[in-house]
């Protein structure tokens, strides 16, 4: 796996890893109860060697623990305004982000405090307005619950885990199952308690008033999202024109299947850096 390495914003310490790559700057944000090493294959892939790669483990996740101020950094704006500080304290110009589930939400929430982003490609991200559409948004699985509760038992984790593929995986990557055991449970608990009029802003305003480009990626087995609630909002600057599926793949297509992904945001990201 890439080396890990630290930086210090305000009294957060936030971990990240970095590809070699010299190439334009891609921001990896990763989902609930994950890290970084979500993104372990396009870290590691030719992508890495192309493209400056940095993938965030926002507080209370991963490696950025523990959190001393958990009130100004949890929560989607909290965890936003940590990704544009992290941007900024290690001088990343014209960056794109890439945003895998909650990390879509923490991108939109982004755009509008990095003037020079270069696009936006979220993926297992449904945008959602205020007040939420949740039931239209979100597939009725069982496991969603997990992703707001505190306390989470083994069998839980699992089954949370096997929700992020397509039905029938039997192996699940224990790195998966480990970032959901060492997370913090606050972490957990402040993804819903963002879920208020203070607690982010109308993403279905963010998507339809985008200047960049933004790229959509949908796995066709997904059990959480609902593509068809995405494919009915308005973004005016999609990429292609249309949202990207990747057959055999579920909520988690960067790690299903890396070579379709890693095709399709290579292809984004020269675009946007023409």
């Amino acid at each position: 796996m890439t080396a890990l390495k630290t930086i210090q914003i305000g009294s957060q310490t936030v971990a990240y890893y970095e590809s070699a790559g010299d190439g334009p700057t891609v921001v990896l944000i990763h989902g609930n109860s994950s890290s970084g090493r979500a993104f372990q294959r396009q870290l590691e892939s030719p992508l890495g060697q192309a493209y400056h790669l940095v993938a965030i483990d926002l507080p209370g996740l991963g490696d950025s623990q523990p959190v001393p101020e958990p009130e100004s950094v949890l929560g989607l704006r909290g965890w936003a305004d940590v990704v544009v500080k992290t941007v900024a304290a290690l001088g990343l110009e014209s960056p794109v982000l890439v945003g895998w589930s909650l990390g879509g939400h923490i991108a939109l929430e982004a755009t509008t405090m990095l003037p020079n982003l270069r696009g936006v490609l979220i993926f297992g991200t449904p945008p959602i307005a205020f007040p939420p559409a949740m039931e239209q948004a979100f597939l009725p699985h069982p496991a969603m619950a997990s992703s707001f509760n505190a306390e989470l038992s083994d069998e839980e984790m699992r089954a949370y885990v096997a929700a992020f593929f397509r039905p029938g995986v039997a192996e699940l990557p224990e790195n998966f199952i480990e970032d959901i055991r060492r997370s913090s449970g606050q972490a957990r608990a402040a993804v819903a308690g963002s879920i208020r009029p203070d607690g982010y802003t109308d993403e279905v305003s963010i998507v339809g008033g985008l200047t960049v480009p933004l790229a959509v990626i949908h796995g066709e087995q997904e059990q959480l999202i609902s593509g068809a609630y995405i494919a009915g909002l308005t973004m005016p600057t999609l990429w292609r024109g249309q949202i990207q599926i990747i057959g055999e793949a579920g909520h988690a297509p960067q790690w299903e299947q890396p070579e379709q992904f890693n095709a399709l945001l290579d292809a984004f990201v020269r675009e946007c850096n023409q």
